[in-house]
């Protein structure tokens, strides 16, 4: 009787923890569209460097002259370490310039695939399944 039901408590266990990432990572193509590139500038508002992605959060000027806050996406954390990325790389206030592609679902979200530093430094944010090339996008996000 122990031993089924020790058995059993580690099966559980081990099905619980198992389906975890499943639930915590996506694809790109799930959730963006290489097909609408998107250019944000404005000003950051928090970067976040966690687990499974970075965020960036900023506040950008949409084409109807209101300013909205915008949840952008970036690499790993791990990712972003190997491309000399920290958590002080992005300060609330940092103007930056994000060139990425828009959410499936038309929020206010998007994933980097290049960030411009307020200095003129472009520097890569995208993961390995960020679209290999530059983004072209009008100058205002849709």
């Amino acid at each position: 009787m122990k031993s089924w039901l020790s058995t059993n408590a580690i099966t559980l266990a081990a099905a619980l923890c198992n389906g975890v990432p499943a639930v915590a990572h996506h694809s790109f193509a799930a959730e963006f569209d290489a097909e609408k590139p998107v250019t944000l500038k404005g000003s950051v508002v928090k970067w976040e460097m966690i687990n499974p992605h970075g965020w960036i959060t900023i506040s950008a000027v949409g084409p109807d002259g209101k300013t909205a806050d915008w949840m952008v996406e970036t690499s790993n954390p791990n990712g972003l370490m190997r491309l000399g990325w920290t958590k002080k790389s992005l300060k609330p206030g940092d103007a930056i310039t994000i060139e990425g592609y828009l959410a499936k679902d038309g929020s206010h979200t998007a994933n980097a695939a290049r960030i411009t530093l307020a200095d003129g430094t472009k520097v890569f944010a995208g993961s390995a399944a960020t679209p290999p090339t530059a983004p072209t996008a009008s100058p205002e996000p849709r």
